[in-house]
């Protein structure tokens, strides 16, 4: 499959070159989600320090990032834990960032999902921070992450609808809740929707406070992206609840 037709590929290039250089941006992760891993979404440090209870302890313990960028959060888990750190995404320029912060424990390929493979039983634990909706057959791909996870192994996911994905009744009801039931595998789920709703009003101000960073960068079409992605929060929590929703999956094989 040429990768340049998927969704957003070319614009994820552009932002990962961008992440690599940009202190304005770099400034805006650190105040917007306590951490910066150049994210382009909703992961802040308090969702991803909840997968660290989930992560064994060992010498021979292995993490999977489904979609994992250019690779800073799970360098973030990796120093936590000590674990093995693996990861794919279809950037180009990601997985070559990736492969230059991270050379001890850590493995990174460039693969679309859907189509790369992994040995079966390979990985304790296996992240999707935002990924899922980027398979053409979710319930199939869902059907690979069982094989790849060891017999004790978790699947942990963040998930949002109204965005990507269109809004259903609740966590049991989403496309990644029924590719789970689809594939026996047992599932939980945190709704963190009114936590967003807080994230991407503070995503605002952050940006609001970093505009002539950006600006002074020749950036400011970055600044741009951050305001009409977190216009959505400017009105009532109630309102922003009925056209969105975000949820935290783990599932056990």
């Amino acid at each position: 499959m040429e990768k340049e037709k998927l969704l957003f590929y070319n614009e994820y290039e552009e932002f990962y070159e961008m992440a690599e250089k940009s202190i304005a941006f770099k400034n805006f992760c650190y105040d917007s989600f306590g951490q910066d891993f150049s994210q382009d979404g909703f992961s802040d440090i308090g969702q991803i320090d909840m997968i660290l209870p989930y992560i064994p302890a060992g010498e021979d313990v292995h993490i999977l990032d489904v979609g994992c960028g250019n690779g800073k959060m799970l360098g973030y888990l990796q120093k936590k834990t000590g674990a093995f750190i693996h990861g794919f995404d279809y950037s180009h320029k990601a997985i070559i960032n990736a492969r230059e912060l991270f050379t001890q424990k850590a493995e990174f390929n460039e693969g679309i999902i859907g189509e790369i493979e992994y040995p079966d039983n390979s990985f304790d634990i296996v992240v999707s921070m935002d990924t899922m909706y980027f398979s053409k057959d979710m319930s199939a791909f869902v059907g690979q992450i069982k094989r790849w996870l060891k017999s004790d192994g978790i699947l942990f996911a963040g998930y949002t609808e109204g965005e990507l994905v269109p809004r259903t009744s609740d966590e049991n009801t989403t496309e990644l809740a029924k590719a789970l039931k689809n594939n026996e595998m047992n599932f939980e789920a945190r709704n963190i929707t009114k936590q967003t709703y807080e994230l991407l009003k503070k995503k605002r101000e952050a940006a609001i406070i970093h505009e002539a960073e950006f600006e002074n960068e020749g950036r400011i079409q970055w600044f741009d992206m951050l305001m009409m992605q977190t216009k959505c929060a400017e009105g009532s929590y109630q309102q922003f609840e009925k056209e969105m929703a975000r949820y935290i999956y783990t599932a056990r094989k």
